[in-house]
């Protein structure tokens, strides 16, 4: 799965949520006592959709997932900076990542679930939320394609040097966990590895309900 991130910018791990777990997640929508905000993307221009973001303390499996999948993403993150030649290295540990963002008045809690109806989708962008990012986050889907919903595509473009985007289309299976970049990825070319943007988004979902819930592993400003 390194390798995949390392060459691709992206990993899809299957299996990682039970049924049971995507089922609770969805009926924990509607418990308004779990969050902190709610955006509905259409005010903001982002899409057709809605999405909310867990408040602290965080349930359960999404802090131990996100303190233990932090940990093993770092190894990757801090390839990543010594590849493009950064100086930045990231700790080891999630809360000395978070001690960095309340450095930075990053404070707020950024792991959410997003809901999309028929018509639905999210433009294209990247979660960066300040100036503490961590360049890898994670999404889980929550809902089956072709059975739940239909449509309603993840969409990862990326931009490359002297060159049109790539479009990079997936599909991914209820249960499921994708592994992204969260802005930038290292790519080889001739001198070297150089630096690739990317952003992502959801195409518009035809039938049904799709939900997925992300987990970003640093803190928002706001």
């Amino acid at each position: 799965m390194a390798d995949d991130m390392h060459e691709k910018g992206y990993a899809i791990v299957p299996g990682i949520l039970s049924a049971v777990q995507c089922r609770h997640f969805i009926e924990l929508y509607d418990c308004p006592d779990s969050y902190r905000k709610t955006v509905t993307m259409a005010r903001y221009r982002f899409g057709l959709g809605e999405y909310k973001y867990f408040a602290y303390p965080l349930p359960d499996i999404i802090q131990a997932l996100r303190e233990k999948l932090y940990a093993k993403l770092v190894p990757v993150a801090n390839r990543w900076m010594n590849a493009l030649n950064i100086e930045t290295q990231f700790p080891e540990k999630l809360a000395d990542l978070h001690k960095q963002c309340r450095d930075h008045h990053q404070c707020q809690p950024t792991p959410l679930i997003l809901k999309y109806g028929k018509g639905g989708f999210n433009t294209l962008h990247q979660d960066l939320y300040g100036d503490i990012y961590f360049p890898i986050q994670t999404v889980f889907f929550l809902t089956e394609p072709d059975e739940d919903f239909t449509g309603g595509e993840f969409v990862l473009t990326q931009q490359t040097s002297r060159a049109q985007s790539k479009a990079i289309v997936l599909k991914p299976r209820k249960g499921d966990m994708l592994m992204m970049t969260t802005h930038f990825r290292p790519v080889k070319g001739s001198r070297g590895y150089y630096r690739a943007n990317m952003k992502h988004g959801v195409s518009e979902v035809h039938s049904g309900q799709r939900y997925t819930m992300g987990i970003i592993f640093h803190d928002a400003v706001s």
